[in-house]
């Protein structure tokens, strides 16, 4: 076996393995998940994927692990603005906090699947169709202006949702979330329920995200390895980091530039491609770090200094 086979059986084991122990002994069907547990399962899946990093390095050599990581650490920086969606999404719905944990689950392992087919299907069309690199970089960097721009107090109108509005028109739907039933009979009919809908509009939302993190990835590294299994890692992460995240969205209110930037500037590195220029992949991994930790942190300094003006106008008043 060569290193690349090393690499994939070893993945492949440790995914088995992290599987089994994460979702499965860890987190049952309706169990609460607190804060603490989220942290430790957060904590679990990127000390994983830096552990790969690690392994990549020694196995593979020093290019495919950086990109790995650059690949990982971009999906990673994605995944927590998909989840101020997911938090929408169930918000809407209004499911209950003992079945969070279940939908989760399955639409994360729906969206690895979809994401597999997506990254195969992507990873053919490049190979035969190189120019296809460029269509990516100029879609990257039309999103990340996009996203730079956008009206983050904006929300999005799930009613008017085009995956909700076609379940609505072509199945017969009841408002509730059955007790955890994905379908329930009443008056002799079969009706699909809430939680149906949301594992649905999970998998969709994923899809929609994945067509901005996928080329992103193509534009870091070519490489099948590195291109399946910074994915799969950071969407594995998923479940752990809404929880962790969920009480806490209004800290995170610039991080959506610091993505638009790191988007910009990879849209950026696949169009100079065309003239020879080649980014460097530490580069590259430089500015995704320093662009996602100075969102992050600037997010809560703005977030902090606005809870304390918020604190000391209550004083006041009471003062008064």
């Amino acid at each position: 076996m060569n290193a690349e086979q090393i690499t994939y059986l070893v993945f492949g084991i440790v995914l088995l393995l992290a599987l089994v122990f994460d979702l499965g002994l860890l987190s049952k069907q309706t169990t609460q998940i607190t804060m603490r547990k989220a942290l430790t399962q957060t904590i679990f899946w990127v000390s994983l994927a830096l552990a790969f990093f690690a392994f990549m390095w020694i196995e593979d050599g020093k290019v495919p692990a950086l990109e790995y990581l650059s690949a990982y650490l971009m999906e990673w920086s994605l995944s927590i603005d998909n989840i101020f969606v997911f938090i929408l999404i169930f918000s809407f719905f209004g499911l209950k906090e003992q079945y969070i944990p279940r939908v989760l689950l399955i639409g994360i392992l729906m969206a690895i699947v979809f994401r597999v087919i997506f990254i195969s299907v992507g990873i053919v069309l490049v190979e035969r169709f190189a120019w296809l690199l460029y269509i990516f970089g100029a879609l990257l960097l039309f999103t990340g202006i996009k996203m730079f721009t956008a009206n983050a107090d904006e929300e999005p109108n799930l009613e008017e949702n085009k995956v909700y509005k076609f379940l609505r028109k072509v199945l017969p739907i009841m408002p509730i979330d059955g007790d955890g039933k994905f379908t329930i009979r009443a008056n002799g009919k079969r009706y699909f329920t809430n939680m149906f809908v949301v594992v649905i509009m999970l998998a969709t939302t994923d899809i929609v995200f994945a067509l901005d993190s996928i080329p992103a990835v193509f534009a870091i590294s070519q490489n099948r390895l590195v291109i399946y299994t910074s994915n799969i890692f950071a969407v594995l992460g998923l479940r752990s980091l809404f929880f962790l995240l969920k009480g806490a969205v209004n800290k995170f209110v610039y991080l959506q530039q610091g993505i638009a930037v790191v988007l910009v500037f990879i849209g950026l590195k696949m169009l100079v491609a065309y003239f020879d220029i080649h980014v460097p992949v530490a580069l590259s991994l430089l500015v995704i770090v320093v662009c996602i930790a100075a969102s992050i942190v600037y997010s809560i300094s703005v977030a902090n200094r606005d809870d304390n003006k918020q604190v000391d106008a209550g004083n006041d008043r009471e003062l008064h």
